[in-house]
């Protein structure tokens, strides 16, 4: 594969992904959250899901097998203690 056809084909895969605040959770999220969602999200990160617990939510994101946790204050937690269900 030449290097023209490998870039357009990354280029359709890019397209392809959508937009942050076209995911039905968007707005069970505040601001803080909202800009280190995107920020992760621009980075590569995955939603996972967003748990609601009360009147707040936490996110868990991934990238290549490492998870984050955005909490209700917009803190990212690199390292957290949880098991998801596969």
């Amino acid at each position: 594969m030449d290097v023209s056809r490998l870039k357009r084909a990354l280029s359709n895969i890019h397209r392809i992904r959508r937009t942050i605040d076209s995911y039905e959770w968007w707005n069970c999220l505040n601001h803080a959250q909202k800009v280190e969602v995107s920020s992760l999200y621009e980075t590569g990160y995955k939603i996972n899901f967003v748990r609601q617990v009360k009147q707040s939510s936490i996110v868990v994101m991934s990238r290549r097998g490492n998870q984050v946790i955005v909490d209700q204050d917009g803190l990212v937690d690199t390292n957290p203690d949880i098991k998801i269900r596969q």
